[in-house]
C-alpha cells in the first residue's frame, strides 16, 4: 500500500502537461493543452490537457484522469508502476513505510506550516527598519517586495514559536522550517530576508533566506520535502506567469536578487533556478510557457561552465521551432548590478543583440581550438554524437548543428553525415494499452441540478466542504444523497486538489461519482480560476430552499400547535424570506 499522503505529494509536485507532453507532443490552446487522442483514431484533436486541473480529457472517447492514469492508460502500467515512475522523475522516493514509528506528515499539514511561516515572516519585515533599510539600498519597493511575498525572519532562535503553538509539531521540521539539533529545536531561517518560493498553483512550497550582513552560507535553501525539490521548481515562474506571455521569452538568471532586480526595473519575465544547476525537468518546464529562452551568466570561466551544463540538460526537451540562447554579461556584472548601473533597455539590448545562441555556442564549445588534426576532428565528432542524439525533439536543429560541424572541419555534408547518422529518431512512446476506449460521456445538461453544480465546484475545491450544512439539504432534491455522501467523505480527507481528490477515490466507493464529476467539468469547460462568487451563490440557494420548506411545514401547522421554540423560527424564516 503506497501512503495516500504520499500520492497527495507526489501530484503536488508533478505538472501533468510535462508528463503527456513526452509521450503525445501537445500544442497551446488558450488556457489548457491539446493533441490527437493517444486513445482513438482522429484527424483534428479533441485530446485536452488542463495545467490548472491536472486532468486530460478526451471529448471524443471519454479517456479522463491524472498524471498517474495517464501512465497507467497510455503506457499499460499498474497503479504502483506508474507511480514510481512519476516519482522517479521528480526525485521522490517510495515510502518504506514498516509500520512503526512516527509518520511524515501529510502535504496539506505541510503547505498550511508553510503559508503560515510566509505570513509570519512579511509582518516581521513591517516591523523591522534594518530589514526594510536593507531592501530600500537594493532598490526593492514596497510593491515589489509585496508582490514576490518578501518577508524577514528575526533572529532570535525561536521565532517560530510566536505563529505555532505547538513548535515540536513534527511538520515544523518536515517542512523544514527548523532544525532539531543537540541542544534542541530552533529556526531554520534567522536574520534573513525571506524569499517565499511558489509552485505554479501559487502555493509556497519552501524558502530561500538571504543573510543581511557578513556571513555563510550567504544564501540558504529550504531542504527537500514531501513538496519542494530544487531540480523541478523554479523561482519567480508563478509571479512571472503573465509577462513570459506578454513577452514571448523568459531569462534566467541565479539569484533571487536578480530576479527581483530586474522585475523592479520592468523585465518582469525573469526566474531563477534554486541553487543548483538547470536541470531538464526546468528546460521542459520553461519551454511549455515561451519559445524562447534566455539563460544569463558570468562571463567568467565559472559561468561558461554553468551554461555548458544548461545546454546539456535543455537539449532533451528542445523541439524545432523553440529558441534557446546565452548571454554572458561583463565580467563583475550580474543581473542586478547590471540593470541597477545601465537600465532595463540596455539590458534587453543585450539580449537581442549578444545573446549566443544554443546552436552556435555548442558548436564553439565542442571546436575550442582549430580542429587541424584527423585526430582532432574525431574528438570533435565524437564528443558531439551523444549531445546530438539528445535532439530526439529537434531533428531538423540536429541536421543543421551537424552541418555546421561539418562546414567548421572541412568535412563535406554528406560525409559527416554518415560519420554522426542521421540523429536519433523521435522518440516513440511506450506503445498504447490494449484496451477498447471508453464511450463518450453523455453530455452532462448545461443546466445541471443546483446540488450537482456545488458537487462539480467541490471535486475542485474539496476544502469548501466544511462549509456546507448538511442538514440544510433537502432529500427530495435530485442529486441530494450523492452530494451527501461526497460532503461526508470530503470532510474527513485533507486534499486540496481535484486531482489527489480523484485518486484518493481510487478503488472506494465514491469513485465513479469524483470521476463522472471531474468528466462533466472538463466536458462543459469550466473555468475555475474564480469560484468563490459562484460557490457562494450556490450556498445561498440552499440556505433559502432549506427556508422555504421549512417556513411552509411551520405555516401547515397551526399556531396554537408550534412550540415557542417553532413560533421564533418561523418569525426568523418569514424575515429571512421577505428580506431574500
Amino acid at each position: 500500500m503506497i501512503p495516500k499522503d504520499f500520492i497527495d505529494a507526489l501530484l503536488a509536485r508533478v505538472d501533468i502537461v510535462d508528463v503527456v507532453d513526452r509521450r503525445v507532443p501537445l500544442k497551446k490552446a488558450g488556457q489548457n493543452y491539446q493533441a490527437c487522442c493517444p486513445f482513438h483514431q482522429e484527424k483534428s484533436p479533441s485530446f485536452t490537457v488542463s495545467p490548472t486541473k491536472q486532468f486530460y480529457h478526451c471529448f471524443g472517447c471519454g479517456a479522463h484522469g491524472t498524471a498517474i492514469g495517464f501512465l497507467m492508460q497510455y503506457g499499460g502500467m499498474n497503479f504502483v508502476d506508474a507511480v514510481k515512475e512519476l516519482a522517479d522523475d521528480v526525485g521522490l522516493s517510495l515510502p518504506q513505510d514498516t509500520g512503526f514509528g512516527p509518520r511524515p506528515p501529510a502535504a496539506p499539514q505541510l503547505g498550511e506550516a508553510l503559508e503560515a511561516a510566509a505570513t509570519f515572516y512579511k509582518h516581521q519585515l513591517k516591523g523591522s527598519p534594518r530589514a526594510i533599510n536593507y531592501l530600500k539600498h537594493r532598490g526593492v519597493t514596497g510593491n515589489i517586495a509585496a508582490r514576490f511575498g518578501l518577508g524577514y525572519a528575526p533572529a532570535q532562535a525561536d521565532g517560530l514559536r510566536a505563529v505555532f503553538r505547538d513548535y515540536q509539531a513534527l511538520e515544523l521540521a518536515s517542512a523544514g522550517l527548523v532544525i532539531d539539533g543537540e541542544r534542541g529545536r530552533y529556526d531554520r531561517f534567522r536574520d534573513r530576508i525571506m524569499f517565499p518560493i511558489r509552485n505554479l498553483k501559487g502555493n509556497v512550497i519552501g524558502f530561500g533566506g538571504r543573510i543581511l550582513d557578513r556571513g555563510e552560507p550567504k544564501y540558504l535553501n529550504s531542504p527537500e520535502t514531501q513538496l519542494f525539490n530544487k531540480g523541478s521548481e523554479v523561482y519567480g515562474l508563478f509571479e512571472a506567469r503573465q509577462a513570459i506571455r506578454s513577452a514571448g521569452k523568459v531569462v534566467v538568471v541565479e539569484g533571487y536578487m536578480d530576479v527581483v532586480a530586474l522585475a523592479q526595473f520592468g523585465i518582469a519575465y525573469a526566474v531563477a533556478t534554486l541553487g543548483t544547476a538547470t536541470t531538464p525537468i526546468h528546460a521542459r518546464t520553461l519551454l511549455r510557457h515561451t519559445d524562447r529562452i534566455y539563460y544569463s551568466f558570468d562571463g567568467d570561466n565559472a559561468g561558461r561552465k554553468a551554461a555548458w551544463r544548461a545546454l546539456e540538460n535543455t537539449l532533451e526537451a528542445l523541439q524545432d521551432g523553440k529558441e534557446v540562447a546565452f548571454l554572458f554579461l561583463p565580467e563583475g556584472d550580474d543581473p542586478d548590478t547590471y540593470v541597477r548601473a545601465n537600465g532595463a533597455v540596455a539590458f534587453e539590448n543585450l539580449l537581442l543583440k549578444q545573446a549566443v545562441p544554443l546552436s552556435e555556442f555548442m558548436v564553439r564549445h565542442l571546436i575550442e581550438n582549430e580542429a587541424t588534426t584527423q585526430e582532432s576532428r574525431a574528438r570533435v565528432l565524437k564528443t558531439s554524437q551523444p549531445l546530438l542524439a539528445r535532439l530526439t525533439g529537434a531533428p531538423l536543429l540536429a541536421a543543421l548543428i551537424r552541418r555546421e560541424l561539418g562546414q567548421r572541419l572541412g568535412i563535406g555534408g554528406e560525409e559527416v553525415n554518415g560519420l554522426l547518422g542521421q540523429g536519433a529518431t523521435s522518440r516513440q512512446g511506450n506503445g498504447l494499452r490494449s484496451r477498447k476506449p471508453s464511450p463518450p460521456p453523455r453530455a452532462a445538461a448545461q443546466q445541471a441540478s443546483l446540488y450537482r453544480q456545488i458537487a462539480r465546484l467541490l471535486v475542485h475545491k474539496p476544502e469548501w466542504a466544511v462549509r456546507i450544512d448538511r442538514d440544510k439539504l433537502l432529500p427530495a432534491e435530485p442529486f441530494a444523497q450523492e452530494l451527501a455522501e461526497l460532503i461526508a467523505w470530503l470532510s474527513s480527507v485533507t486534499i486540496r486538489s481535484g486531482a489527489a481528490l480523484e485518486e484518493a477515490a481510487r478503488g472506494g466507493p465514491l469513485e465513479k461519482l469524483v470521476e463522472t464529476l471531474h468528466m462533466e467539468t472538463m466536458g462543459l469547460r469550466y473555468v475555475f480560476d474564480d469560484t468563490e462568487a459562484e460557490f457562494s451563490d450556490l450556498l445561498k440557494k440552499i440556505r433559502l430552499n432549506w427556508a422555504r420548506k421549512r417556513y411552509a411545514e411551520l405555516s401547515q401547522t397551526p399556531q396554537d400547535r408550534l412550540s415557542a421554540t417553532e413560533l421564533d423560527e418561523c418569525e426568523e424564516l418569514k424575515e429571512l424570506l421577505r428580506r431574500t
